[in-house]
């Protein structure tokens, strides 16, 4: 895994995999166990799994934006290169280097 320099979007790919592994016990949870009928549980439980879900889908959706602005393109065809913005990687931060 690459790390970011960006830490918001460090944040949201954590918060994507802390959520997707609640949303893994959960489910597995209640596989396993089972749901008693009538108890607090399953009242809680759909609202929790569409709570994580709507959460891991914003966070993707934080992340794809930024890594459609940042990333290079990862294929090498013609086509691809010829349409890539390249004037954006200059191959350093510094805006002086010539």
């Amino acid at each position: 895994m690459v790390a970011d320099s960006n830490s918001q979007i460090a944040w949201h790919r954590a918060q994507i995999r802390k959520h997707r592994a609640a949303l893994r016990q959960i489910e597995t949870a209640r596989h396993n166990f089972g749901e008693i009928a009538g108890s607090k549980t399953t009242v809680q439980t759909p609202k929790t799994v569409a709570e994580l879900k709507r959460k891991i889908r914003d966070s993707e959706r934080i992340v794809a934006a930024y890594e459609r602005q940042t990333r290079r393109p990862l294929t090498t065809d013609f086509g691809t290169l010829a349409s890539a913005p390249w004037s954006k990687w200059n191959g350093s931060d510094s805006p002086n280097r010539r």
